[in-house]
């Protein structure tokens, strides 16, 4: 026959240590609280990431208002920018302080081009702006509803077109530095059938650019649904950061070379 126990009653249970009872209530109330979020538990969330990219796009603005004060800094700022660029893809943990310091150094390139590029053409950077904003939006708007995604198919034709691009890129620059072509975009103002081929090229480079925010898009979006570390929104923010930038620049080209030279 079973001896009652005093010191246990219907109200109590006890811990797995056996010293301290929990009662039915409070076991009630543990049960009955919320999940842990992301943000408690470490771990990348939508609402962090997008904070953490708000963040970098500050500094970065913070960085063109200086650049387009101070233009002369655009130059050292665009290689210290392309060193950290490289820094930053080939770490394996992300960095904060190395990233936004990507941010602001160019911040400093954007604000130093864009002031050379309006005292040019008057009122190119607003147009810029306006439409980097616009493929930005739609990009987003369309990936959210499905419309866009990746593939692998797709990301090895992206491959290739960066590749490309960078080819085309350097060869361009070697040419204008040592004065081979007399155009102010180099190659790029070379005609073909009366286009000039910066505009061809701006066409492709943009599509690029678009499918590189939806990539962009695509990892945040991985990240949150496998639980990634908290500190991997940085990276997210980083490659956004990337991608706007190099898009907003192509638009500035664009627009330069449509509104001639």
């Amino acid at each position: 026959m079973a001896t009652s126990n005093p010191a246990f009653s219907r109200s109590a249970v006890f811990t797995d240590t056996g010293r301290q009872p929990i009662s039915l209530d409070q076991l009630q109330e543990m049960y009955g609280r919320p999940s842990a979020t992301p943000a408690e538990t470490g771990r990348m969330s939508y609402n962090d990431t997008i904070m953490k990219t708000l963040i970098s796009f500050g500094i970065l603005t913070l960085g063109a208002v200086i650049g387009w004060w101070v233009p002369i800094l655009a130059i050292p700022a665009a290689i210290a920018g392309f060193v950290l660029a490289l820094v930053n893809i080939f770490k394996k943990t992300p960095s904060r302080g190395l990233i936004l310091s990507y941010a602001a150094a160019q911040g400093l390139f954007v604000g130093g081009i864009s002031w050379i590029f309006n005292t040019m053409w008057d009122g190119i950077v607003t147009q810029a702006v306006f439409g980097t904003l616009a493929v930005v939006g739609v990009t987003l708007f369309l990936f959210l509803n499905g419309t866009l995604r990746s593939s692998p198919r797709l990301t090895k034709i992206f491959i290739v077109g960066m590749v490309g691009y960078l080819a085309f890129s350097l060869v361009n620059f070697g040419l204008m530095i040592f004065g081979v072509t007399d155009g102010m975009f180099g190659l790029r103002s070379v005609e073909f059938m009366e286009i000039p081929l910066g505009l061809i090229l701006g066409v492709v480079i943009v599509l690029l650019a678009v499918y590189s925010l939806v990539m962009d898009f695509e990892a945040i979006k991985n990240g949150v649904d496998q639980g990634a570390p908290e500190i991997y929104g940085w990276q997210a923010a980083f490659g956004i950061v990337v991608t706007v930038v190099w898009l907003y620049v192509e638009i500035l080209r664009i627009l330069a070379i449509l509104r001639g030279e």
